[in-house]
C-alpha cells in the first residue's frame, strides 16, 4: 500500500474551516500572494481570513493578542477562533490603504493619513488597559540587535565623505535602548492596513507584535518608501492625533522618533538596494498589490528624503542629513535615466 500524501496547507485550511464554522468553503484567493500566510475563504455568508504560520506559536500569540485589544478597540480584525495552527479572522476591508492612498490626493489623502495615526494611537491606549505588557516580548531590548540597527549607518561609508566624524554610534544607542513600556503593532507600513465598505480603516498583521516605547509603529507607516505624504506632514498629523497619556510630551515623543526613523528608513534603503541588485528594479503597481519591499528608485528617493528630513530633527542624527541627500540624489538620477531610455 502506498504511502499517503500529506495535505496542502490550503487543504488543511479549507478542512479546518469547514469543520469550524459548520460552512462549505465555496472559494479561496490569496490577495497577499500565493507565498503569504494567510488565504481569503469565501464562506458563502461571510469572508474570513485565515492563517498558517510557519511557527505555530506566532499564531497563537497573535490570536490571544486581537482578542485582548478587541475588548477594547475596533481598529483590527476580530479573532474568529484557533484551529490548530491555523487562526481565523474577519476580513477587514479589501481595499488596502498602500493602494488606496496612492490613487487620491489632497484633503483625501490627509484623511487616510490621519485616520491610519490616529487607529494606531487607539490600539495602543487599548492595549495599556490590557495586562500585555505583562507577557509579550521586548523587542530590539539587545546589545546585538542594537549594534546591527544603528550599525546598517555603515551603508553609508563608501559616499563620498564617508560618515561625519560627529556621528556618535555610542549615544544614538544608549538613546534608543531601554523603552519597553508600550505596546508596538510593528510592521505598520501602510500595506498592513485596509479599508472596509463604509470607509473604516483597521490595521492587520500583528505576528511580531511586542513591547517597545510606541513610536515605532509611526517610524514604520512614514519610513514605508511606498507612502506618499512628506514627513513634515506626517509630523503634523501625528501631533493632532497626539495621546498625550502615553507616558511622554509630544516633544519627546518626536525627538524620539526623529532618532528611531533615522536608523528605519536606513535599513529600508538598504534592503531596497539589495534587492534591486538581486532583482531588479520593479514596477510601482507590482510593489503596492504585492506590498512588496519599495524596489523603485522613485521609492527609495522617498526613503531618503524621510531620511533627510527627521535625521536633521536630531543632534544626535543631523550628522547623516547630507548622506541621505547624497543618496537621494544618486536613486533620483536613476530614476531620470530610466524615464528617458
Amino acid at each position: 500500500m502506498g504511502k499517503t500524501s500529506k495535505p496542502s496547507a490550503r487543504e488543511q485550511i479549507v478542512a479546518a474551516a469547514e469543520k469550524h464554522f459548520g460552512l462549505t468553503v465555496r472559494n479561496v484567493s490569496a490577495p497577499g500572494g500565493e507565498d503569504r500566510a494567510s488565504l481569503l475563504l469565501d464562506l458563502g455568508e461571510r469572508d474570513v481570513f485565515a492563517t498558517l504560520r510557519p511557527n505555530f506559536r506566532r499564531t497563537h500569540l497573535e490570536a490571544f493578542v486581537l482578542t485582548e485589544l478587541g475588548k477594547h478597540c475596533d481598529d483590527i480584525p476580530q479573532c474568529l477562533g484557533v484551529a490548530g495552527e491555523i487562526m481565523f479572522q474577519t476580513n477587514v476591508g479589501d481595499r488596502r490603504l498602500n493602494i488606496e492612498v496612492a490613487k487620491v490626493g489632497g484633503a483625501k489623502r490627509a484623511a487616510m493619513a490621519q485616520d491610519a495615526v490616529s487607529a494606531i494611537f487607539r490600539i495602543h491606549s487599548a492595549a495599556r488597559q490590557t495586562d500585555l505588557h505583562t507577557m509579550l516580548p521586548h523587542l530590539g531590548n539587545n546589545k546585538e540587535w542594537m549594534d546591527n540597527f544603528v550599525g546598517a549607518v555603515h551603508f553609508f561609508r563608501d559616499m563620498p565623505g564617508g560618515i561625519s566624524k560627529q556621528f556618535d554610534a555610542a549615544s544614538v544607542s544608549e538613546y534608543l535602548s531601554g523603552h519597553t513600556r508600550q505596546f508596538v503593532k510593528w510592521d505598520c507600513r501602510s500595506g498592513n492596513a485596509a479599508i472596509d465598505g463604509e470607509g473604516r480603516l483597521r490595521w492587520f498583521d500583528f505576528e511580531y507584535c511586542g513591547m517597545r516605547h510606541g513610536a515605532e509603529d509611526f517610524a514604520w507607516l512614514i519610513g514605508d518608501e511606498a507612502w506618499p505624504l512628506r514627513p513634515d506632514h506626517m509630523v503634523d498629523v501625528i501631533i493632532d492625533a497626539f495621546d498625550p497619556t502615553c507616558g511622554h510630551t509630544i516633544e519627546e515623543y518626536l525627538d524620539y522618533l526623529s532618532v528611531y526613523l533615522t536608523f528605519h528608513v536606513i535599513q529600508r534603503i538598504k534592503l531596497i538596494s539589495k534587492e534591486a541588485q538581486k532583482r531588479g528594479w520593479l514596477s510601482k503597481t507590482r510593489i503596492r498589490k504585492y506590498d512588496d519591499a519599495g524596489v523603485h528608485p522613485d521609492f527609495a528617493a522617498q526613503a531618503c528624503n524621510v531620511g533627510a528630513y527627521f535625521s536633521a530633527q536630531s543632534p544626535l542624527t543631523a550628522p547623516l542629513t547630507a548622506n541621505f541627500l547624497a543618496a537621494e540624489k544618486g536613486f533620483s538620477s536613476i530614476a531620470l535615466n530610466r524615464k528617458s531610455a
